[in-house]
């Protein structure tokens, strides 16, 4: 059954640990325009549980450069404000036996890793996988083939870290909760995320949340054609207003695929 129009719920979830890009705005105007044209609505959240790199005048310029680029939102949510959510469904992971500490540094499991993971680094090794202590300033890791068995699916996933002690849940087990906290349905984001979905997924599914639809657009990359980072000289939005850029142009081209001069389309 098909769902009604207002039904429809997007997101916009950028880390304020610098300035918004080309890239980013792409992702925004998106998923933007996915929500207005369902007659849906559009939550911004700012991911700030990276409270070491995170900095509140950076969120302040996500919300200036987003309303110079004229998206407007309807929620807006902060993720630290959902902490004890993200802490809860920690422990109801830690209840059904899926998570183990790792005490395993990068450069130990870079050393002991027999094979590259999607070019993202090596694989854990699971070196910890079965230990039951959890020494001072341990992980706590997701073991992925027990996780796997549980909810029937099969596949080559790494141990993912979903929390640090003393630093609260990671990425992966926030999103799933703030996605389904805010009613999102539909996920549109960079392909550099796509690796992501799987083990969203499973999250999901083992804590019993919905799973939205994911979309994957490919990601914006600079002269050198190399994809964008927040360092990028001239890529980000504040960068292109000092530079006279028109926001609604830039808006609609974005729409249309087409990019500023200077900027292309990055490898997948």
């Amino acid at each position: 059954m098909a769902e009604h129009p207002q039904d429809i719920v997007t997101r916009f979830a950028p880390s304020p640990t610098g300035r918004l890009h080309l890239g980013h705005a792409l992702s925004a105007v998106l998923s933007h325009d996915f929500a207005r044209a369902h007659r849906g609505r559009f939550v911004l959240r700012i991911e700030d549980i990276d409270t070491a790199r995170c900095r509140t005048e950076f969120t302040d310029a996500i919300l200036d450069d987003l309303r110079w680029l004229g998206i407007d939102w309807d929620r807006l949510d902060i993720q630290t404000d959902r902490a004890a959510d993200h802490a809860a469904a920690l422990d109801r992971l830690q209840a059904m036996g899926l998570l183990y500490p790792c005490t395993c540094t990068r450069a130990e499991i870079a050393a002991s890793a027999s094979a590259p993971h999607g070019g993202a680094g090596p694989i854990y090794p699971g070196t910890c996988r079965g230990r039951t202590d959890a020494p001072e300033g341990a992980a706590w890791r997701l073991d992925m083939a027990k996780a796997s068995a549980i909810v029937g699916v099969s596949g080559r996933h790494d141990d993912v870290v979903l929390a640090r002690k003393g630093l609260g849940v990671a990425y992966h087990l926030a999103v799933v909760v703030d996605d389904a906290a805010a009613g999102v349905t539909d996920v549109i984001r960079g392909a550099d995320l796509l690796s992501a979905t799987p083990v969203q997924n499973l999250l999901q599914v083992l804590l019993g949340l919905p799973v939205p639809r994911y979309t994957h657009h490919p990601l914006v990359a600079g002269s050198d054609g190399k994809r964008l980072a927040k360092r990028t000289p001239g890529a980000t939005l504040a960068d292109l207003r000092a530079a006279g850029a028109d926001p609604a142009l830039l808006r609609n081209d974005l729409r249309s695929g087409r990019l500023p001069v200077g900027f292309g389309w990055a490898d997948a």
